[in-house]
């Protein structure tokens, strides 16, 4: 799963960062924000944070007045997550500590899993 883009917005739908990883046109841009925002903050608090869209799987999250947006790509479900939550807790302890990136190499966060996966 890799990720393609993250956007953050505020309560009013306005764009206040968006970093791609992928190439888009300022049109594809802006297009695929305004349709991400508007699902995203239409639906309510009880819903869950997974939206597929187009061909991503949208993950959000709100952080006071703001929205974090995450697209990914792939065929990760959030029973996938659910079901391997300790895996997810681990990498994230493994990239973040004290609020502070310390690690991106995806070859490094994962060899402790994969050495785990292979004890079990």
């Amino acid at each position: 799963m890799g990720i393609r883009f993250i956007i953050m917005v505020n309560k009013q739908g306005q764009t206040r960062l968006a970093q791609y990883y992928e190439w888009l046109t300022l049109e594809e841009r802006r297009a695929l924000e305004g349709e991400i925002v508007r699902k995203c903050l239409a639906r309510t608090d009880h819903q869950c944070s997974f939206v597929d869209h187009r061909n991503y799987k949208i993950v959000y999250r709100r952080y006071a007045s703001l929205f974090f947006m995450v697209g990914v790509d792939g065929d990760e479900c959030e029973l996938d997550i659910m079901f391997h939550l300790e895996k997810a807790h681990f990498m994230l302890e493994e990239m973040v500590m004290n609020g502070c990136i310390v690690e991106t190499s995806k070859a490094n966060i994962l060899s402790p899993i994969q050495l785990m996966d292979k004890a079990h």
